[in-house]
């Protein structure tokens, strides 16, 4: 329990830390808008693509544990789009709860503990299931707040397909089943690149989250926090130990799944006609919560 303490508590101060600087004025909202896209383009997938490329992408690659992410993803989706439907939410809310209930925050959150927790190994394993993951999440997401959109479906796929962690991904699988080798000044720039990630994107977690949003939204967001972070994990954990799999297969895996709701969940919400405040609230409160739920998450597969 101390190791998995001392792995998980750092990653949420240094959320907490975030979260202070922002309230106290040392990361404005001037600030919060390029840092945010720094990470999302540039760090984040120089992270990625590095991982991934450096990989063994024949050892590193589960078609069972991918699989069973892909489907959880699917189940999650469905889980959640019922739970909207019972809660009486009107149409722009209950868009926004389907998609925020299972669009996990993989980039700034998962593979953050999946590095800290598992190492360098992990990360490429969990790069390549983060890049699939991703672009099913993203589908799924435009499909639930397709009803309220406010722009072509054309522009919706063309935005998901073009979204930089799953490019970095993608062209990090292609480079490594290809048997190409990074060059040692190419990986030590991308190394240089992907040290910036983690730490920036955690502090730019922290300051976005909303205590007073979840206040007002609390029920959805309990109920959209509950399925992200604990109906989800327990469907894929359920389905791998059914197939026999080893914890050091799908670990990685569970990780990215139990991860709490993306903060582009907030991005797309407002893009495509969703209620913003909700997803707010379902952000910042599955974000405080995780740092349970991956104790417990972890503690059960120990």
């Amino acid at each position: 329990m101390m190791e998995l303490l001392n792995t998980i508590v750092p990653i949420f101060v240094v959320i907490g830390v975030g979260l202070l600087a922002g309230q106290r004025g040392y990361l404005p909202d001037v600030f919060l808008g390029p840092a945010n896209r720094l990470v999302y383009h540039l760090a984040i997938p120089a992270m990625i693509f590095r991982a991934v490329a450096n990989g063994d992408l024949q050892h590193q690659f589960h078609l069972p544990v991918l699989a069973v992410s892909l489907g959880t993803v699917g189940a999650g989706y469905l889980v959640a789009h019922g739970a909207g439907r019972l809660q009486r939410l009107n149409r722009s809310a209950r868009a926004t709860f389907t998609q925020a209930a299972f669009h996990g925050n993989l980039g700034y959150i998962g593979l953050a503990v999946v590095f800290f927790h598992l190492g360098d190994t992990a990360l490429g394993s969990a790069s390549i299931l983060a890049g699939f993951i991703m672009i099913l999440q993203n589908l799924l997401a435009v499909v639930a707040l397709s009803a309220g959109g406010k722009e072509g479906p054309g522009n919706r796929w063309r935005r998901v397909m073009g979204n930089p962690v799953i490019l970095a991904a993608l062209l990090g699988i292609g480079f490594s089943a290809g048997g190409f080798q990074l060059p040692r000044i190419a990986d030590q720039s991308l190394a240089i690149l992907a040290r910036m990630a983690l730490p920036l994107a955690l502090l730019v977690i922290g300051a976005t989250l909303s205590p007073r949003q979840i206040r007002r939204a609390l029920k959805p967001a309990l109920a959209a926090s509950a399925i992200k972070l604990v109906v989800m994990p327990g469907i894929a954990l359920a389905a791998w130990r059914g197939l026999a799999l080893t914890s050091e297969a799908y670990l990685p895996a569970l990780i990215l799944l139990a991860s709490p709701t993306a903060t582009v969940a907030y991005v797309m919400g407002r893009e495509m006609g969703g209620d913003t405040d909700l997803a707010a609230a379902v952000i910042s409160l599955s974000t405080l919560l995780s740092g349970i739920t991956f104790l417990g998450w972890l503690s059960l597969v120990r």
